[in-house]
């Protein structure tokens, strides 16, 4: 059978064809940079007149065996509601999550573009990262986005993972936030919450959070704790029962790693919690 060659128009570049770095974001920067998140020449200037959607709030728990992390659904512009029904919570491989506040159309490449890398990486070392591995080049891709968040366009991702390799299992769910400079913070205290509604979720949580709880408890919990926010922060929604717009939810276990909480579970939850509070008014978290 005759062999007819491959033209060099239609040959990929050698870079494509290398295994010098396991990073996709830095075979982006040299390949493709105008593909990043942010531009790389660093030439953004302020504009108080720009006012991008900006997503709120984001929250996280550990519980016996695992951890969570959930968001509410809205984005806002200003005083407007850009978006009733963002997804601000998103699984990234199959042990971890990461929650995103902040300018919301950076915020959703940022996270993409993470979740890339990570399998990138697994499929050119043959192994997974490590659980501070994940969390360290997400700071490392939150840090090259300084230029970005000097602007004022500013991404704050909240990462939740299970550690695989921690001597407890109960206890091998992490938290771990971030500054917009791309600063680490691991969350010892068992529970966070980052957005505009941060205050008042967080508070909620610090009533409501029982490391020893199951992962359902934990999950209900974690959407009282979102409603209370929504209460007092208008950047937040609460449960949207017209709309049917609930709360997104991930669960990370060594059984079953990253999972979305299926959309009637979470509805039926937030339902319950409404209904609750609906007969008791007055109740704050307890």
């Amino acid at each position: 059978m005759e062999h007819t060659p491959r033209t060099s128009g239609f040959a990929l570049p050698s870079a494509y064809l290398s295994s010098t770095t396991s990073s996709f974001t830095d075979f982006l920067r040299a390949q493709a940079p105008e593909l990043l998140p942010s531009r790389p020449e660093g030439s953004f200037a302020p504009n108080s007149a720009l006012e991008p959607p900006h997503g709120t709030t984001i929250v996280a728990s550990t519980f016996n065996g695992g951890v969570l992390i959930a968001g509410d659904r809205r984005a806002t512009s200003g005083n407007l509601i850009a978006s009733r029904d963002l997804d601000k919570v998103h699984i990234t491989d199959e042990y971890s999550a990461v929650g995103i506040a902040g300018t919301a159309g950076i915020a959703l490449d940022l996270v993409r573009l993470y979740t890339v890398e990570l399998a990138h990486y697994e499929k050119i070392e043959g192994v997974s990262l490590s659980l501070d591995g994940k969390s360290n080049k997400l700071g490392n891709m939150v840090k090259a986005n300084l230029d970005v968040a000097m602007a004022g366009l500013a991404v704050v991702p909240l990462f939740v993972g299970y550690d695989i390799d921690a001597p407890d299992p109960k206890r091998a769910g992490r938290i771990v936030s971030y500054d917009v400079t791309g600063g680490r913070y691991e969350e010892n205290g068992g529970y966070h919450a980052i957005g505009s509604g941060s205050m008042f979720a967080k508070s909620a949580l610090k009533k409501l959070y029982n490391p020893d709880a199951d992962a359902e408890s934990a999950v209900r919990a974690a959407i009282e704790s979102l409603y209370d926010a929504a209460d007092d922060d208008t950047a937040t929604g609460g449960p949207d029962l017209v709309r049917n717009i609930y709360p997104t939810v991930v669960t990370v276990t060594a059984e079953h790693g990253a999972v979305a909480l299926p959309r009637d579970e979470a509805a039926s939850i937030a339902q319950s919690v409404v209904a609750e509070r609906a007969e008791r008014p007055g109740r704050f978290a307890t």
